[in-house]
């Protein structure tokens, strides 16, 4: 706890080598599953089950084992899901004959067999389903293995497969059979299977070295000289392949600075693009690089990245693994030389010593990031843990008195601040429609959206009071909204009618009262000089709205007319008028980043300075505009730090808003790879 409060970054180191201290080194280390051990103490009447998290697949380890024990073409697979529940009872009674393994995946994904609506969803496909009982009652017979895989996704057919396992009689089945599965944690899930049953956690690895680690350990000699005639560049290919690979999965853990969607890379991906590189390299004489790098980030990776944004920082990651440069043994993947090519004459028991001696901590270098990531990264890390923690303890009754009292109170408070609806009747007799000032249009829309949201709040606060005194019933709605007041948490009424934020109440009561002040003082005053584009409800619209301006006073076509971008160096203060064409924004925060006001330039952070403020910034209409080709960033806009949010038509997030081009002495790739762009609000 002292820890907590003086370095909450440090917290997970501390517990590291608090276990490392008391329990081994080997408890912190990367594990990877024995089933050697695991089926050895197995029998033909005792399941063998892997619990999954977010992220895993045993199926991969399991294919390996049965090819071991020469079983592979004695296992009968089926990933359970809806209408999967039949055919896996046929397959388990099948494979309990013969002697067979059945394995049954995402056992918690199978729909349920006993409710009602899942009977009728039976009906629709009845000869669909009796394949897994039949699969499972031959490989009894016949002495095979059973792998039922998803289970949790068939809470429906738990009981079916409960009474399957019961009826398994030592007499009666074949020695040989086994019944593998694997479940997310499910409360449908049997629980006599889970008590007589063989149990292994399976876990996604940590870190590049348990990734990196994960990837060599089911390699050989023999495939790594596999590729005639281009042994040492296939060798210093597929590690740059596999570093990329654990590089990938492990810019997930930094949130939006990894990627905007946290992506479920598997190693599916990484054996595809193992099998190509190797027949890329015996097919063509020269190293395909181009190849490489489009099957590798467009097909094989790029397949499941939704976003842009996410495909850019793929491509661009790809370049640095993807290159002729790592074919040097002496390449360094990091300023560090901690991670860096091996001699071509390393075999593979050299890369897996080489791999055991990394770190287990990464450093942000090596996903191209600050450090101030690590230190957003542990921070998040340490409150979930902590979080995790305080579930675990005993709850205990708070008077229910005091805590009504407390609600009372801040609902009376957030009722007196917030502002009343403002009169859309007058602005629309001050600010009619006129084709040559599209503003007038964009505050209406903006007035008529915020409206809404302040009626939502004063009409729902005044039935929460008196719902409170016994005027009127306490619906579902109103006890929830309760509750998420007396959490300082914006209620889901709320939040369904107003614009995306992340701040907790008492900051998003605050924010509001300042962006209704920002649109009363645009009806009050006319059109700002300086526009907070953090305060629009819709701030696309705005900017439609300024090139619509831009293109009715010259006459020209809008499809014609984009924005050019000029940072100011001027203050707030010393801009008392408006630009003749386009308009000055504010109220953007950079992230991952810094403007250097003295070089002018976009710049690296400070240590500890997550966020800083962007100076005023000119939005410049130009017609038929080219783009620059080097010397700036092309910097992506959000509304909020989580960056995601539904995938719009356009290939971009509803969080994304528009691009702005930031001068840079580096490079667009340095960029990229930081993760920078530039936030709306932030979560405080």
């Amino acid at each position: 706890m002292f820890l907590k409060c003086l370095r909450p970054d440090k917290v997970t180191n501390a517990m590291q080598d608090f276990v490392a201290n008391n329990l081994g080194q080997k408890f912190i280390e990367p594990q990877t599953a024995d089933l050697h051990l695991v089926f050895r103490d197995s029998s033909a009447i005792t399941p063998l089950i892997f619990v999954l998290s977010v992220g895993t697949d045993p199926a991969a380890d399991l294919y390996k084992f049965a090819e071991e024990m020469k079983f592979s073409k004695r296992l009968n697979t089926i990933s359970l899901g809806q209408g999967q529940g039949p055919r896996a009872e046929a397959m388990m009674r099948a494979a309990m004959e013969k002697g067979q393994w059945v394995f049954f995946q995402n056992c918690h994904l199978s729909p349920s067999w006993m409710p009602t609506l899942e009977r009728l969803v039976e009906q629709v496909d009845p000869d669909h389903g009796p394949r897994a009982e039949a699969m499972m009652r031959a490989a009894m017979e016949k002495g095979q293995w059973v792998f039922f895989q998803n289970c949790h996704l068939s809470p429906s057919w738990m009981p079916t497969l409960e009474r399957l396992v019961e009826q398994v009689d030592p007499d009666h089945v074949h020695k040989d059979f086994r019944l593998w599965l694997t479940s997310m944690p499910s409360p449908q899930f049997p629980v006599m299977i889970l008590q007589n049953g063989s149990k292994m956690t399976v876990e996604p690895p940590r870190g590049i070295k348990a990734n990196l680690l994960r990837s060599y350990i089911t390699l050989n000699d023999d495939f790594l000289t596999s590729c005639t005639g281009k042994t040492d560049e296939f060798k210093h290919l597929l590690f740059s392949l596999c570093l990329f690979h654990a590089v990938l999965l492990e810019r997930r853990k930094f949130g939006p600075l990894g990627f905007n969607i946290p992506y479920e890379f598997t190693d599916g991906d990484l054996r595809i693009c193992m099998s190509q590189l190797r027949m890329f390299l015996m097919e063509y004489t020269e190293i395909a690089y181009k190849v490489l790098k489009y099957t590798a980030g467009e097909i094989n990776y790029g397949g499941r990245v939704t976003d842009d944004w996410d495909r850019r920082c793929v491509m661009n990651i790809l370049d640095d693994f993807y290159a002729a440069k790592v074919l040097d043994s002496n390449f360094c993947y990091d300023q560090s030389q901690i991670y860096h090519q091996l001699p071509p004459t390393s075999e593979h028991q050299a890369y897996l010593a080489y791999v055991r001696g990394l770190p287990i901590n990464d450093t942000p270098e090596i996903f191209g990031l600050h450090d101030n990531a690590n230190i957003t990264f542990a921070q998040n890390e340490t409150y979930r843990t902590m979080k995790d923690l305080l579930d675990l303890q005993p709850k205990t009754a708070t008077a229910g008195e005091n805590r009504d009292l407390a609600i009372e109170k801040l609902a009376n408070d957030v009722l007196s601040r917030v502002p009343k609806p403002i009169s859309l009747a007058l602005v629309m007799e001050k600010y009619p429609v006129m084709y040559e000032q599209s503003m007038n249009t964009v505050l209406t829309q903006e007035i008529i959206r915020y409206n809404k949201l302040l009626n939502v709040i004063h009409t729902s606060l005044q039935e929460l009071l008196k719902a409170m005194k016994g005027l009127v019933v306490l619906s579902q709605a109103l006890e929830e909204m309760s509750k998420s007041l007396f959490n300082n948490a914006v209620p889901i009424m709320w939040s369904k009618a107003a614009y995306p934020s992340l701040k907790p109440l008492a900051s998003w009561v605050a924010d509001l009262i300042q962006r209704v002040e920002f649109v009363q003082g645009w009806v009050d005053n006319g059109i700002p000089n300086i526009f907070w584009i953090s305060g629009f409800f819709f701030p696309q619209a705005f900017l439609t709205g300024t090139l619509q301006n831009f293109a009715r006073k010259h006459v020209i076509s809008i499809d014609s007319v984009s924005f050019g971008f000029q940072v100011l160096k001027q203050s707030m203060k010393e801009l008392t008028a408006a630009p003749a064409d386009g308009c000055y924004i504010r109220g953007l925060f950079v992230e991952g980043a810094r403007w250097d006001n003295a070089t002018h330039v976009l710049g690296e952070s400070r240590a500890k300075e997550l966020f800083t403020d962007m100076p005023v910034i000119w939005l410049q209409p130009e017609q038929n505009r080219q783009v620059p080709t080097s010397g700036i960033y092309m910097c992506p806009v959000y509304k909020t730090l989580t960056r995601a949010g539904t995938l719009s038509t356009t290939g971009h997030s509803t969080n994304f808003v528009f691009t702005i081009e930031i001068p840079s002495s580096k490079t667009q790739q340095y960029w990229i790879k930081r993760g920078v762009a530039l936030i709306c609000a932030l979560n405080y």
